[in-house]
């Protein structure tokens, strides 16, 4: 009986052995994928530029005030289609008289903040449904992946627009409604991971030790699966940033005179043969901010997969 005792109370004994152990491991993954990341010149310059964006759409009440000179609700009819490089106007005045760069850097607030809320919310659902289908498996499974299928079937951009008519939606609102049909694809990754992932070694050394299956979700299986989760999130920005500036051109999206990229695009479509740098330059500031993203996306692709060694 002695024996049997002490052969139970090992395990337990060894756990925060084999926790720091566990520890240990992943921090030395961690790091081989920065050092692998960091050796990515294209995605070292890719998150730059996405450093750069932000700070440009953080700092947009600084740059009105102390850089243009001009709030964004100023408009002056007189100095309506000022060029770029025009005096007190560096990047030129739209139709009624607003300064450009002021616009382009509260734009780049709403346009990164809604794709930012868009990724958070659909990862917390992907991610959810994704752990719990793939755990628990089963009906919850069935159900889960029987609704991800209907969903699926819908194109999303018509969804999208057949609600964005209905409603009329703010930066947040129109966020958690790109969230609500985002979420589908990483369902499916996390849930495949979790399938193979739940029959692994370290899985059935916590249920030998008595761990519950929400610890067991969240403190082993999670963790092993988040480089999925952030590699999907990096690649699936560029794509969010898109559809909101999809909406907002079609006239669904932000309204104005709230800026976005998108409607300052479709704002220019009526005037571009007047001046076309109405279109260029929020333009150019979706491609820049989609292609750096994408570059560091795929660096982070490549830093994070397991099958690459230093």
């Amino acid at each position: 009986m002695e024996g049997a005792s002490a052969s139970q109370a090992q395990p337990a004994a060894s756990n925060p052995t084999q926790r720091l152990t566990d520890l240990g491991q992943r921090r030395t993954y961690l790091g081989m994928a920065w050092r692998r990341f960091r050796r990515n010149k294209l995605a070292m310059l890719g998150l730059a530029v996405l450093v750069l964006m932000i700070v440009f759409a953080l700092c947009a009440g600084l740059i009105s005030q102390y850089i243009t000179g001009f709030a964004l609700s100023d408009q002056n009819l007189m100095n309506a289609y000022q060029p770029i490089g025009a005096e007190n106007h560096l990047l030129g005045t739209d139709d009624v008289g607003r300064d450009v760069a002021t616009r382009l850097a509260y734009g780049a607030r709403v346009s990164l903040g809604v794709a930012g809320l868009a990724v958070l919310g659909a990862m917390t659902i992907g991610v959810t449904v994704g752990l719990m289908a793939g755990y628990h498996g089963g009906v919850i499974d069935s159900l889960a992946m029987r609704f991800v299928d209907i969903m699926l079937s819908i194109p999303t951009l018509f969804l999208l627009l057949l609600v964005a008519t209905l409603f009329t939606l703010n930066a947040l609102a129109l966020a958690g409604l790109i969230a609500a049909v985002a979420w589908v694809t990483l369902s499916r990754l996390i849930r495949g991971e979790v399938i193979a992932a739940k029959n692994r070694d370290y899985v059935d050394a916590a249920r030998v030790v008595g761990a519950k299956n929400t610890r067991i979700i969240f403190r082993h299986i999670l963790p092993n699966v988040a480089p999925v989760v952030i590699v999907w999130a990096s690649l699936a920005v560029p794509a969010l940033i898109l559809t909101e500036a999809s909406l907002s051109f079609l006239g669904l999206g932000i309204q104005p005179p709230d800026p976005s990229w998108g409607n300052m695009l479709s704002n220019a479509q009526r005037v571009w043969s007047r001046s076309t740098s109405l279109v260029v330059l929020p333009g150019l500031a979706i491609y820049i901010t989609v292609f750096a993203i994408n570059l560091m996306g795929n660096g982070l692709r490549d830093a994070l997969d397991p099958r690459l060694t230093d």
